[in-house]
């Protein structure tokens, strides 16, 4: 069976799910998702920078109304929840864990323990992070010894 930690910042949409599910054909995945909410991801700034950059206009506006910190746990715990339950009921293993600290150092940890085959990491775009390479993809390709996949995500489901 392929192993492969998915790092998100959220629900998987529906459309997420059948595209990471489907990425090894007909082999088996088994997945160890790590979820950070997007409010501990990233500073509201930057997230609103990248709102404007996709002319997201409105949500650039309502960035300050984004949980952050403690307050983000209970939406993360719920859309960790969801996202297992979707790739479950496509057929998938699939175990998970929500991240509260340092995430690139709780990806490696994991990657360790299970002896993963990949990371995936699948986030809405982050340009600002892109440009600098300070995304987690970017950061982790130096990090975790395995291949690293970046991939959007399909929706905002």
């Amino acid at each position: 069976m392929f192993t492969s930690v998915l790092m998100i910042e959220k629900a998987l949409t529906s459309a997420d799910v059948e595209f990471v599910t489907t990425l090894h054909g007909d082999e088996s995945v088994s997945f160890h998702v790590l979820l950070q909410p997007r409010g501990d991801q990233a500073d509201r700034l930057l997230r609103a920078i990248d709102d404007v950059a996709l002319g997201e206009l409105d949500e650039a506006a309502h960035e300050r109304e984004t949980p952050e910190g403690k307050d983000a746990a209970a939406l993360g715990a719920q859309a960790l929840s969801v996202s297992l339950d979707a790739l479950h009921a496509a057929g998938s293993a699939a175990e998970g864990r929500l991240i509260e600290d340092h995430p690139l150092d709780a990806l490696k940890t994991l990657v360790d323990e299970i002896g993963a085959d990949e990371v995936i990491v699948l986030t809405d775009p982050h340009y600002v992070e892109e440009f600098f390479h300070r995304d987690w993809a970017s950061r982790a390709r130096h990090k975790v010894g395995v291949p690293v996949l970046k991939l959007f995500s399909h929706s905002k489901e």
